[in-house]
């Protein structure tokens, strides 16, 4: 008897996430569609309007896609933004984040910054729908092999006010626990003095299941630690003090929250 409830219980979650996931995916295909075929126009009267840098404006256009993703997901998942009232959160930072799952780049929209451009691996420009707005938004590819290059390209993105994010472990968490962290952005912080301003995801794991393509309804959070000044670590090796100390305190809050449930 409890075999057949379990199995009923079994089949009813695979029936409701695969209809969150038809939905979902399907809305935000026509999204994205939507927001192809609008572009250019809606470019160039912003343009007109503001006289902001090109990828000044993407980065802010990105931002409101991703405003469209969480007002698409609203029905299925609660979003909570948690500690970002906290803290002056006036930009440059140099923003870190776990990684749990693909759709952890979405929610970045729950940020009160817009002005972002994302340092990531190689893969995300050779989708023909996503790489050019990325170059224009002026996002870097950590995997170019010209560190040089990265921390020109960063220098130029905070000098200008803007405020570049990392994924500091490189690639998802299999298992939530936190990765071996690169150096990459810690370095940048140090070289520039820009603040590290470190972030933590939770529940996206959940929404979409590690090797699973059916997402499940959940609860994401992102929290926002106190900024760190790089100007703390002092000497040669600074940017490692600087990469153990904020993978500490994520580490922290990360295990604090799961145990909180």
């Amino acid at each position: 008897m409890e075999n057949a409830i379990s199995l009923e219980d079994t089949s009813r979650f695979s029936i409701s996430s695969l209809a969150m996931s038809l939905a979902v995916y399907s809305m935000i295909a026509l999204w994205t569609v939507a927001g192809i075929v609008f572009f250019v126009p809606l470019f160039a009267c912003f343009k007109g309007i503001t006289r902001w840098r090109n990828d000044r404006i993407m980065r802010l256009f990105i931002w409101l896609y991703g405003k469209g993703w969480l007002a698409l997901m609203s029905p299925f998942v609660r979003f909570e933004r948690v500690g970002f009232d906290e803290f002056d959160l006036e930009p440059p930072y140099v923003i870190v984040v776990n990684h749990r799952s693909f759709f952890d780049t979405y929610c970045m929209a729950l940020l009160p910054l817009h002005d972002i451009a994302f340092a990531v691996r190689a893969w995300p420009f050779k989708m023909f729908w996503y790489a050019p707005f990325m170059r224009l938004a002026g996002y870097i590819n950590v995997e170019s092999g010209d560190w040089t290059q990265t921390v020109s390209a960063g220098r130029q993105i905070l000098a200008g006010g803007g405020s570049v994010l990392f994924f500091p472990e490189g690639h998802r968490s299999r298992d939530g626990r936190l990765q071996r962290f690169f150096s990459g952005p810690f370095k940048l912080a140090c070289e520039t003095g820009a603040r590290i301003l470190p972030l933590c995801i939770t529940g996206t794991d959940r929404l979409l299941p590690p090797g699973s393509w059916l997402m499940r309804p959940t609860t994401i959070r992102l929290e926002a630690l106190a900024p760190i000044d790089p100007a703390c670590f002092e000497g040669s090796e600074a940017h490692m003090g600087l990469r153990k100390h904020t993978k500490g305190v994520m580490a922290d809050t990360i295990s604090r929250v799961l145990r909180e449930g």
